[in-house]
C-alpha cells in the first residue's frame, strides 16, 4: 500500500476514534481543514511539522502515529529481510 494512502487511514481512524470532525481536528492542529481531507484521502502528504501537529492535537506521538502507518502498510521487519 502506498504510505501516502496508509498515513491518511491511520489519521481518519485516529480523529474518529478521539471524536473529532475534521474540522475539529484543523482548529486543534491549527491546518487548514481542506488539508486535513487531502491528507485523509492520501491526495497530500503531511510534512515532519504537520504530522507533530497532528499527532499532539490527538494526544498521541508522532512516532506511534508512523508506527500505525507502518503495519497498515505492512512493512516487513528486517529480520524477514
Amino acid at each position: 500500500m502506498d504510505p501516502a494512502i496508509a498515513f491518511g487511514h491511520v489519521l481518519r481512524r485516529l480523529r474518529k476514534e478521539a471524536g473529532l470532525s475534521q474540522e475539529q481536528l484543523s482548529f486543534e492542529a491549527d491546518i487548514e481543514r481542506n488539508f486535513v481531507s487531502l491528507i485523509e484521502r492520501g491526495v497530500n502528504q503531511p510534512t515532519i511539522r504537520v504530522i507533530f501537529k497532528l499527532a499532539s492535537a490527538l494526544r498521541t506521538s508522532p512516532s506511534q502515529m508512523l508506527a500505525l502507518v507502518e503495519k497498515e502498510i505492512k512493512l516487513p521487519s528486517a529480520a524477514t529481510k
